[in-house]
């Protein structure tokens, strides 16, 4: 019997479990693979799309047009916090007046947070301050359609570049002269000439120079003339994608346009803080502060919310536009030139 029973003990001895071992975690990967462990995604397309934009960077380039005087130059270094304007695009009274509006792109590289903008910046100098100003627009409207002409050549080419430069016009920020009383019929003759092909948005410059009251009635004033005249600006109606769009955009349109604007690039200590200002002798005027001007509702709706918006409108829309017609003018193709038919032919 004591054989037997050792055998037996032995027998259950073996059929108890040893205990498991702890699976060994794998370490981090490192090198190629190491954020193959990582979130995986749809949403993750857009990380890849900022860094293939931070790589390429954005261009944009932005229109001044408007008389002598008003603060365009001004304006715009204040937008951007940069000196990225001519200070004075005028001329001294020993200089000969310029017949036709001269047309000045002056280009910067703008870096902020890693983030490069190629901007350009258009300068008209002499627009309206001739004392016959008939036809006085043809000169810009000619220069918008040149640059929709050179990046529509670039896009017919046989051998095109991968990234095409894009010079055309994106934004045109229309001064209105602060009178208080109406638009001149200048004003409205240029918006009704070029809102077809770029995209326009008013402003009413040197607001400082008015009441409170006198600038909310003439923004008024203005934005039914606009509309008696039919003469749209950005952001137009027909272009609001959806609900939420236009939602956003008819305040934009009801309330805020035209912007009425004061721009400074001077320095003031006000409450023991830096702000951009212009000194009078009853106080300083605050251009980032709602309260006394609109330079911070433009600067968000130009910069922050709009602009890719006004990159897109001008490519889908004005863009597509002036190619169907200029393409089915003449037969499919740009009308070929000595230096095209070289281009053509080294090409081939």
């Amino acid at each position: 019997a004591g054989p037997v029973e050792s055998k037996n003990e032995g027998a259950m001895s073996e059929m108890v479990p040893e205990p498991r071992q702890k699976p060994v975690v794998p370490t981090k990967p490192t090198g190629i693979n190491a954020n193959l462990l990582g979130y995986i995604g749809i949403d993750t397309i857009i990380e890849q799309m900022r860094k293939k934009t931070m790589k390429t960077g954005f261009d944009f380039n932005i229109m001044v047009v408007g008389q002598s005087g008003l603060g365009k130059s001004t304006l715009v270094n204040t937008l951007f916090k940069s000196q990225v304007s001519r200070k004075s695009s005028g001329w001294n009274r020993e200089e000969k007046i310029p017949k036709t509006v001269e047309i000045k792109a002056i280009g910067h590289v703008i870096e902020e947070g890693g983030v490069k903008m190629k901007l350009t910046v258009i300068d008209t100098p002499g627009f309206g301050d001739q004392i016959n100003n008939e036809n006085c627009w043809e000169p810009i409207e000619k220069y918008i359609n040149e640059q929709y002409e050179k990046f529509l050549k670039e896009e017919v080419n046989i051998a095109r570049k991968k990234r095409i430069p894009d010079t055309r016009v994106h934004c045109c920020l229309y001064f209105i002269s602060p009178t208080g009383h109406s638009l001149r019929p200048l004003d409205l003759e240029f918006m009704k000439h070029l809102s077809k092909v770029v995209n326009i948005i008013p402003v009413i410059a040197k607001a400082d120079t008015m009441t409170l009251e006198e600038k909310t009635e003439f923004k008024q004033r203005v934005r039914k003339e606009l509309e008696v005249n039919g003469i749209e600006f950005y952001p137009q109606k027909e272009f609001d994608e959806d609900l939420e769009d236009k939602t956003e955009n008819d305040k934009i349109r009801q309330e805020s346009m035209p912007f009425a604007v004061v721009g400074s690039d001077k320095e003031y200590q006000v409450n023991g803080k830096r702000v951009l200002g212009r000194k009078t002798p009853w106080g300083i005027i605050e251009v980032e502060n709602l309260s006394h001007c609109e330079f911070a509702l433009l600067r968000d709706f130009v910069i922050r919310t709009h602009l890719q918006d006004l990159k897109e409108v001008t490519h889908n829309i004005h863009y597509e536009t002036y190619r169907a017609k200029r393409l089915n003018d003449n037969g499919g193709l740009p009308p070929m030139t000595v230096e095209t038919e070289e281009n053509h032919e080294s090409n081939l």
